[in-house]
């Protein structure tokens, strides 16, 4: 969901121009004109503006003095943002969006499985237990992906790296997208994988965690190939 949703016409503008710069609609290197736009959205030239910030804080846009504000290449934008992502996505671009999260977890997780079993105190136990029963009784989409985040932090945390425990404003935005679509499929109970992992780092076994760890990518994966495999068929 976006940050924006429900916040009057900030919030519409904000999502309407961030939609159309990343679908291309607006290219890179593309110079906004205010008056047409604004006249386009019906929008006052202040709403406009006060948009227009908040995609530049997201590396979208960028106004500069006598040459006006223009779309930003692809390469400044801020693509973990949970808006962007979310763009993104609605532009087509969900197999890649997803594509890069496997990646980025398949180089994180395994090692923050293993750090965990080797760091965690029964604080973060507690956490992990208290998450994985959260997984067990969510009923419905939104209370599934909700508690599977909190899970992910959980883990992050019990690493005790704080560099690390931050790795969650990476992921999360990506992960809510892999989930919703996921989840919306029910593409089985996420629980079993998941408590293999809770159960090496309860033991304290450094490798038999990261290896799980990899054993939950590895289904991931393989759920995320099978949604996006019918949504592709689906659009043939």
């Amino acid at each position: 969901m976006s940050a924006y949703t429900g916040r009057g016409v900030h919030g519409q503008t904000v999502a309407t121009l961030g939609a159309r710069i990343v679908s291309g609609e607006i290219p890179q290197g593309a110079v906004i004109d205010l008056g047409d736009l604004g006249r386009d959205l019906d929008v006052s030239l202040t709403a406009l503006r006060e948009a227009l910030k908040v995609l530049a804080a997201k590396g979208l846009v960028e106004a500069r003095q006598k040459r006006g504000t223009s779309v930003r290449a692809r390469e400044h934008w801020n693509l973990l943002d949970s808006d962007v992502i979310r763009w993104r996505s609605e532009a087509g671009d969900t197999a890649a969006v997803l594509r890069d999260l496997a990646e980025v977890r398949a180089v994180v997780e395994p090692a923050a499985a293993s750090m965990a079993a080797r760091r965690r105190d029964d604080d973060d136990l507690a956490e992990l237990d208290a998450a994985l029963e959260e997984m067990r009784t969510a009923r419905g989409a939104a209370a599934e992906v909700a508690a599977d985040l909190r899970w992910h932090r959980a883990l992050l945390q019990a690493t005790h790296n704080e560099m690390l425990a931050r790795m969650d404003v990476f992921i999360e935005p990506a992960l809510s997208l892999r989930d919703a679509l996921v989840h919306e499929t029910h593409a089985g109970d996420p629980v079993p994988s998941h408590a293999v992992v809770v159960d090496a780092i309860h033991r304290g076994d450094p490798g038999a965690a990261a290896a799980a760890v990899t054993a939950l990518l590895d289904k991931a994966a393989e759920d995320v190939a099978g949604v996006i495999g019918v949504r592709e068929k689906d659009d043939a």
